[in-house]
């Protein structure tokens, strides 16, 4: 009998502390299942004190391999859902450790923010990142990451309202981050905050650009405003 009561105490001890609402909202954050089960592992590491496990090491409790574990890292971190930051260990040795932090917090956001971005039919945090990278062809830099973050957490720019600036700089085929950059801060200039807004300012600009030319070198510009319609 004494043993038995050993054993559970053992189990009860053993716990991985974690919000259930990650197991029922993480989609809503744009995560998949593989991605929920390192974030688990993380949590787990980190609940064992080992605050920076490498992928070789998430890799041996999980059915992906090694890069796969990085991969998915990297994503995470793209996401907003992780962050690596520095701590002191005896002395003045710095440490890096995985922080998560950011995934509890978009978790627990306010709904009246979540209604907000869908009313914009605008892309999650996590999301926008991807389709930079479909837009641009290729995995983002560490600065253009950086940059969207910026964007995201300094400007307080809606997901929406950054899709609508990448949509506008492919239009004008002038697709690069300075030229987003500038779309951006000049909508902000103008009091620009919603998708509507940027609709109708991107429609005055084309007026404008159109008038001025010669009927004859007029360019057909609908096709410039399927992505106002909603249409990818």
């Amino acid at each position: 009998m004494l043993k038995q009561q050993v054993y559970i105490q053992d189990v009860l001890l053993n716990q991985l502390s974690i919000p259930s609402r990650l197991l029922t909202s993480y989609t809503s954050l744009d995560l998949d299942e593989k991605e929920v089960m390192l974030l688990l592992q993380l949590q787990r590491f980190i609940q064992d004190k080992v605050d920076f496990p490498t992928p070789d090491q998430l890799a041996a409790h999980v059915t992906m391999n090694e890069k796969e574990c990085a991969n998915l890292l990297r994503g995470l971190i793209q996401k907003g859902m992780l962050t690596i930051k520095q701590q002191e260990m005896q002395g003045e040795k710095l440490t890096e450790a995985y922080c998560l932090n950011q995934l509890w917090e978009k978790l627990f956001q306010d709904e009246e923010n979540d209604h907000a971005v869908e009313h914009e039919e605008a892309p999650t945090d996590g999301t926008i990142f991807i389709l930079f990278e479909q837009e641009f062809g290729r995995p983002l830099s560490p600065f253009e990451i950086e940059t969207i973050n910026a964007w995201l957490d300094q400007d307080h720019i809606s997901p929406a309202l950054i899709k609508a600036g990448l949509r506008e700089s492919v239009l004008m085929g002038k697709l690069n981050f300075k030229y987003i950059d500038r779309i951006l801060r000049e909508w902000k200039k103008k009091g620009i905050h919603t998708v509507e807004q940027a609709r109708n300012s991107s429609k005055q600009f084309h007026s404008r650009q159109s008038s001025t030319q010669e009927p004859s070198k007029k360019r057909d510009t609908s096709f410039y405003y399927n992505w106002l319609e909603g249409e990818e």
